[in-house]
């Protein structure tokens, strides 16, 4: 059985800074690509940045620039940087990744931003 697990998110102002990290641990074989989705109230949920296994990365128009996707293979952990935050980052966080060929969602991780 797989798991994804995320740590990290809060609150914080606008401007600021905050740092999510999402570790999958089971049974792995290969993790093809991880990524965080975010849903903000009233919202769909939306891709905001992937990493392949290649290192590979894409963002979401609105957050280039200011958020960092990684990995770290040997820990099956994914993480997002995020800087100089806006009140519209606001939303639950959740880590999506593809593992031999499933995807795998985690609990999701508040992220609140105020103006």
């Amino acid at each position: 059985q797989v798991q994804l697990v995320e740590s990290g998110g809060g609150s914080v102002q606008a401007g600021g800074s905050l740092r999510v990290s999402c570790a999958a641990s089971g049974r792995i074989f290969g993790i093809n690509t991880m990524a965080w989705y975010r849903q903000a109230p009233g919202k769909q949920r939306e891709l905001v940045a992937r990493i392949t296994s290649g290192g590979s990365t894409n963002y979401v128009d609105s957050v280039k620039g200011r958020f960092t996707i990684s990995s770290d293979n040997v820990k099956n952990t994914v993480y997002l940087q995020m800087n100089s935050l806006k009140p519209e980052d606001t939303g639950v966080y959740y880590c999506c990744a593809v593992i031999d060929g499933r995807r795998y969602w985690g609990q999701g991780t508040q992220v609140t931003v105020s103006s």
